[in-house]
């Protein structure tokens, strides 16, 4: 911004094209929500959109090739009503690489490959026209997504596309890269699964893939020069990430090789969601938003600042009705287009509520079994009116969504913000109301005493799996460092201990579990608690580590097939939840419930659980005979050892017994 100027209600900005609109404009311009503004494709023509109401001219420009080539046609758009502007362009251009340039004010703005862009060169500065049938892998009309029959069935495992296969024992021929991810029979040390296989072999049923449509921060015209960046600074919303892909310079690449590892994972049982941003993009006045419509995507202060709740220099108005257009559509190209299986909202709290419950209808339409969560918060204040936010406590007025538990979280491990901080498992006290809340989903029970719970002094949840239940992800200190800085005085085998109990809490309670991928190697940044733009020594999986720990490995994996046998852990109303699971003792260091009358239809009639944080064995009273399924990290789904009294509960550890 340039200038601003405070008019009674509305104010008045000075963008970087010297525009001067006022925000009570926006509201008047025309918005044609039901138009068609993808680019529209046949062998004899296409059709060129643009929506720019306050655009004196719009000129199309066409390319050979995405990056170096000069323009060999140009075509001024004709403007029609509500703002489009348009222009058929005669011949079969597929493979044509095209860009935009709006005038206002008799300035032109910047090229951009315009907001509805399905496909782009390298850094993706053009568009390219394609016919996205030819960019289907082999049997892609046959493509299946999983099925659940409850939400929180699922197993979610959040990975970053280059750390899975970036390290030089990986075992990849194609590392850092979407086929790279699904290359089958890789092996690590001592032939140990690697990539896809090691996800088979561990029994997660989603993956959740941080972000991977384009974004700026990665130079795709120089991949020989290690780069890496999480991707939460957006360029093109309805395109894959180039960099990796085999070849960011030519536009379907990225496309095929994007919806190849799609079908793979399908075709291997899971399901892939999408960590999308829609909160803001990864630049404010140079975006592509704002070279096509100056100001309007975007929220501002009284002062006419741009208003900044993502903490990335700006946030997007998903109230106003092309941005809300935006958003949904975008979601949808996602879901049909590539076979996505659901959606991370990153700062969903940014978002309003009528946008965000427009989007789930939308999405849960084409895939009734798609996933929807987010982050139930901002990172700063917002302009939007707090009760009309997408936040944590709201989800009970989204209905088709879930959110993250920071309650369970923080509860387990201590606070994200201080090292210091002790959870749960860390030897903190009085944090058992926090986890009891988490064990039933942030639902109403009446054994919760909701004024002891860390964060919240309410059930936000509806049902169990709309409370993402995870104790680490790629924000913060890894599970395992944190641990390690938080307790200092703690030996190897106490931290992996107080790990192991962390995650077994996150997966035998009743919301819908979230690994970080790697905990189950005690996964390290060194101590890092922000790697977004860290080198990839800091980033990658060292498959050393699952080698070094195979017994924690272990563990996760035998966590996981406990919990897909037994959908007790995963009951799918609160109701359920309330009936079936009563706790039974809690104190400092132990929280204890059983799961009677086998609920949710399990084959198990009564299951207890225990969790002991404490330094020492516990002997836990029991009524009747039980039967031993799992103690310390020993593993028995048949429960061949008879209980009776009394049972040992180790230190730092879970103990699962069953009656039939």
């Amino acid at each position: 911004m340039k200038h601003i100027v405070l008019i009674l209600m509305s104010f008045t900005l000075f963008n970087s094209c010297n525009t001067k609109k006022t925000i009570s404009d926006f509201n008047k311009y025309p918005t044609p929500i039901n138009e068609n503004l993808w680019i529209q494709y046949t062998k004899d023509a296409t059709l060129f959109k643009l929506w720019s109401p306050n655009a004196e001219e719009v000129i199309l420009r066409l390319y050979k090739d995405g990056h170096d080539a000069t323009v060999f046609s140009s075509h001024n758009l004709t403007k029609e009503l509500q703002g489009i502007w348009q222009e058929k362009v005669d011949g079969d251009l597929n493979g044509i690489y095209y860009t935009y340039q709006v005038k206002i004010d008799n300035l032109w703005l910047d090229e951009t490959p315009g907001i509805y862009a399905k496909a782009v060169g390298v850094n993706g500065n053009r568009a390219m026209v394609i016919d996205m049938e030819t960019t289907n892998p082999k049997g892609w009309h046959e493509d299946i997504s999983p099925t659940l029959t409850k939400y929180n069935e699922a197993i979610i495992y959040e990975l970053h596309v280059r750390d899975m296969t970036i390290h030089p024992q990986s075992g990849s021929s194609l590392p850092g890269t979407y086929l790279g991810l699904v290359e089958a029979d890789t092996k690590g040390p001592n032939g140990i699964t690697t990539g896809i296989d090691h996800l088979k072999e561990l029994g997660i049923t989603h993956l959740h893939l941080l972000p991977t449509l384009d974004h700026y921060s990665i130079d795709e015209t120089n991949l020989g020069t290690p780069q890496f960046n999480w991707g939460y600074d957006p360029n093109n919303y309805n395109v894959p990430e180039g960099s990796f892909s085999t070849d960011p310079f030519n536009a379907g690449v990225r496309i095929k090789e994007f919806k190849q590892m799609i079908k793979t994972f399908h075709d291997n049982g899971i399901g892939v969601i999408l960590d999308v941003a829609y909160n803001h993009t990864g630049k404010t006045e140079e975006s592509n938003f704002n070279q096509e419509v100056p100001g309007y995507y975007y929220r501002y202060r009284e002062d006419g600042s741009y208003s900044d709740a993502a903490a990335c220099g700006n946030e997007t108005a998903s109230e106003r009705a092309m941005m809300q257009k935006f958003m949904i559509e975008s979601v949808l190209h996602w879901t049909r287009e590539y076979h996505i299986d659901g959606f991370r909202f990153d700062l969903m709290g940014i978002h309003d509520i009528e946008t965000m419950n427009k989007i789930g209808e939308a999405v849960l339409e084409i895939n009734p079994d798609a996933l929807l969560y987010g982050e139930g918060w901002t990172a700063k204040d917002s302009p939007l009116p707090e009760e009309k936010r997408a936040l944590k406590k709201h989800i009970p007025q989204l209905a088709k969504f879930a959110a993250f538990s920071d309650d369970l979280r923080d509860g387990l491990k201590g606070s994200v913000f201080k090292d210091e901080s002790l959870g749960f498992v860390s030897g903190a006290k009085q944090t058992e109301e926090s986890i009891k809340f988490g064990i039933v989903g942030a639902i109403q029970h009446p054994q919760i005493k909701y004024d002891k719970v860390n964060y919240s002094d309410a059930p936000w949840t509806l049902e169990p799996w709309q409370s993402i239940n995870y104790v680490s992800c790629h924000d913060n200190h890894t599970l395992f460092d944190k641990l390690k800085i938080s307790r200092p005085d703690a030996t190897l085998e106490e931290l992996i201990a107080m790990d192991k109990l962390a995650n077994a809490i996150v997966l035998t309670s009743q919301g819908t579990p979230f690994l970080h991928a790697g905990s189950e190697m005690l996964r390290t940044k060194n101590g890092e608690h922000n790697s977004y733009n860290l080198p990839d020594s800091i980033n990658q999986l060292n498959w050393k580590w699952k080698n070094n720990h195979k017994e924690v490995f272990a563990y996760y994996k035998n966590l996981i097939k406990l919990r897909k046998e037994h959908p007790a852990f995963y009951m799918a109303t609160s109701d359920q939840v309330r009936e079936h699971l009563k706790f039974q003792t809690t104190n400092n260091n132990l929280v204890s419930f059983t799961l009677k009358g086998n609920a949710n239809e399990d084959s198990w009639k009564n299951i207890l659980v225990v969790y002991n944080s404490s330094n020492e064995k516990i002997n836990y009273k029991i009524d009747g005979v039980w039967q031993k399924a799992v103690s310390g990290s020993t593993f028995d789904f048949q429960g061949l050892q008879i209980l009776k009294d009394n049972i040992e509960v180790p230190p730092l550890s879970m103990y699962v017994a069953f009656q039939k």
